[in-house]
């Protein structure tokens, strides 16, 4: 299926801190510019970090990498080696196998949910992230796909100008932040121009490794 995401995330403004009220405002404004609710979605992103039992395979194997999974695609699991630059693409029973293996413990986990909206052409997709069995709200995030094409380079424009509608109608909220993207470079990854679920995993591996390296600098947010 042809289709291309970009995935943002909420920046609050200094001295502020994301709170389920900025979350209701965004999710009324999807509804504002004649979103139509289309049921709910889900990722959920975990970090791992090897179990070290020999130091001679310390070298061998990956220290840490990122699992994702994705409720478009229930039978794939994705693995992000950032070390490496690699992206992996597995069958969802790959967790099972790592629980069993125990060379790896989960460190983190993290689930990116909320609604969905059709808007035309685009789907938006607005959610909390939130720590797995917790309410605990740890940030904002924001979907957008356009269905008709799949070009990361050709979607520029046409995403850049929906961005531009969408934040305009944001803007009148007077919300203390905004949402940003920082583009991963896919190329490392090995990945083409035609965008697949990989490039959406790369996305949510950024976004997710933002997070772990400012935790410790940004004081805890409130529900």
């Amino acid at each position: 299926m042809l289709s291309i995401n970009l995935i943002l995330h909420w920046q609050p403004n200094a001295g502020t801190m994301v709170n389920s009220q900025i979350l209701t405002e965004v999710s009324q404004c999807a509804e504002g510019i004649n979103g139509v609710k289309e049921g709910r979605w889900k990722a959920t992103i975990s970090f791992y970090r090897a179990i070290t039992r020999e130091q001679a395979n310390a070298n061998e194997f990956p220290r840490d990498f990122l699992g994702i999974s994705l409720s478009e695609l229930p039978s794939k699991y994705y693995l992000v080696i950032r070390g490496q630059r690699l992206v992996l693409e597995a069958e969802s029973s790959i967790q099972t196998i790592m629980e069993k293996l125990q060379s790896y413990r989960t460190r983190v986990a993290l689930n990116f949910e909320g609604n969905q909206y059709q808007l035309g052409d685009f789907q938006l997709r607005v959610g909390k992230v939130a720590p797995l069995h917790s309410e605990s709200l740890r940030g904002i995030v924001m979907e957008m796909e356009y269905l008709p094409i799949s070009s990361w380079e050709k979607s520029h424009q046409i995403m850049g100008e929906f961005f531009d509608l969408w934040q305009e109608a944001l803007s009148k909220r007077s919300l203390p932040g905004h949402f940003v993207h920082i583009e991963p470079n896919f190329a490392e990854f090995g990945l083409s121009d035609q965008y697949t679920a990989q490039h959406t995993a790369v996305q949510y591996a950024s976004i997710m490794a933002q997070m772990i390296a400012t935790a410790q600098s940004v004081q805890p947010v409130r529900n």
